[in-house]
């Protein structure tokens, strides 16, 4: 009887030792398999060529962590308006980093200038005439992108916000004479070739160099803000602050605000007053 119950024993611990080397060797099989095809092969006797093949199971190579900058955000946004990226250093790069905002402009409504720079007044006529226009409510000759236009009228019913000039077209959409006597009331004949070496730039936040503003756009205009209210209303409305130390200017964005680090700008605020820049 003792024999026959050591028999027992001893076929139960080789049954359960036998199940325990199969159930490793398909777990062995299933890690190999699912890394290497070949490897599979030589799991099974008399198949495949296991010269070389290793049977160490391998570790799945973990995925690079991918960097989002501000600057991807914002190429990407603005991507879509632009036909090429002007090259880093190059003159339309420099326009870019001053008066880029505008390009994040979501609005399908919107006309923005394939260019940073517009040549001439024949070229900047033939985009302006792309430009569905609205006048500003309340004043003389003052004319905007219907988006825009509409945008600032719904701020100004909200809040007083007075033109810089209180009701003249010269704070809203200019044409190229108008940008070039600008120009040269702020400028002499050597400060455009220093702007386009690089070596002049304080002068971007002043007055834009011929073809570049943003007001040929239809897209800025030049305002009296004064306090809090009347600055969130135009926040509200899509419209803000682009173009560093230039206080009067306002651009339309027509994006809420929160947006604007998703989009790629960033947030810069001097002598109190917050801008939304180009990141470049």
């Amino acid at each position: 009887m003792r024999r026959s119950v050591k028999k027992i024993k001893l076929i139960f611990v080789m049954i359960l030792m036998v199940f325990t080397l199969v159930a490793s060797n398909t777990i062995n099989h299933y890690q190999l398999g699912a890394n290497s095809p070949v490897s599979q092969e030589c799991l099974i006797v008399g198949t495949g060529d296991c010269r070389g093949v290793s049977t160490t199971p391998s570790l799945p190579t973990p995925m690079p962590e991918i960097i989002v900058t501000e600057q991807d955000r914002f190429l990407a946004a603005i991507a879509p308006h632009l036909s090429t990226i002007p090259q880093v250093g190059s003159y339309e790069y420099i326009l870019l980093r001053a008066y880029g905002a505008a390009f994040i402009n979501q609005n399908p409504a919107v006309q923005l200038p394939a260019t940073v720079l517009l040549q001439d007044e024949p070229e900047t006529l033939a985009f302006q005439e792309t430009l569905t226009m609205m006048k500003v409510d309340g004043t003389n000759d003052c004319y905007l992108q219907a988006s825009a236009a509409t945008a600032l009228n719904e701020a100004r019913s909200q809040q007083n916000i007075p033109l810089k000039s209180g009701y003249g077209s010269g704070d809203c959409t200019r044409s190229f004479a108008t940008n070039l006597r600008f120009w040269y009331k702020y400028a002499n004949r050597n400060t455009l070739e220093q702007v386009r070496a690089g070596k002049e730039t304080a002068i971007l936040g002043v007055v834009a160099p011929p073809g570049t503003s943003q007001h040929l756009w239809g897209l800025a205009i030049d305002l009296r803000v004064s306090n809090a209210q009347q600055r969130q209303a135009l926040y509200e409305h899509g419209w803000f602050q682009t173009v560093a130390k230039d206080v009067p200017h306002w651009t339309y964005l027509g994006v809420k605000l929160e947006d604007l680090p998703q989009l790629g700008l960033k947030q810069q605020v001097i002598n109190g007053i917050s801008y939304w820049l180009t990141p470049l």
